[in-house]
């Protein structure tokens, strides 16, 4: 044993610097890694916002399509059938896979839509999902000639 710190305290004293490399190329490796992580998972991140403002402005067109015939008919103002407009832009969001909000005041309806992305590179530090966010809002209206 004594043998042994002895030759520890030979190296120290000489500047042995046996094993540096080693952690140098574990930092580096984890830093690139990290750095891999980032632009891969990144470009699910922006690709999934855009899916999910995609379905919301699908979603909110379509339920400002469910409008009250009889009331046009009738020379009237464009108006929706808001339990219609609602559960039609609501199931829109819900066939993509997506959940969601919508909601209908007078001839306007928004949507809010929550997007989920597995991470591919991320997931190795913890982070398995992107819960991704976006909202649209569609007006019903009188086409113009």
């Amino acid at each position: 044993m004594q043998a042994h710190l002895a030759q520890v305290r030979t190296r120290l004293a000489e500047g042995d610097d046996r094993g540096q490399v080693t952690a140098f190329v574990v930092g580096v490796f984890a830093a690139l890694w990290l750095f891999a992580g980032i632009v891969v998972d990144g470009g699910l991140a922006l690709a999934g916002k855009v899916q999910a403002l995609d379905v919301a402005q699908e979603a909110a067109r379509i339920g400002a399509q469910q409008l009250d015939v009889g009331q046009l008919r009738r020379g009237g103002d464009v108006g929706l059938v808001r339990d219609q407009a609602a559960a039609a832009a609501r199931a829109h969001v819900a066939s993509t896979g997506d959940s969601g909000t919508a909601s209908v005041k007078g001839d306007v309806v928004t949507v809010h839509v929550i997007n989920h992305k597995r991470t591919q590179i991320l997931q190795l530090i913890g982070l398995r999902t992107l819960t991704l966010h976006a909202s649209a809002t569609a007006h019903a209206q009188r086409a113009t000639p």
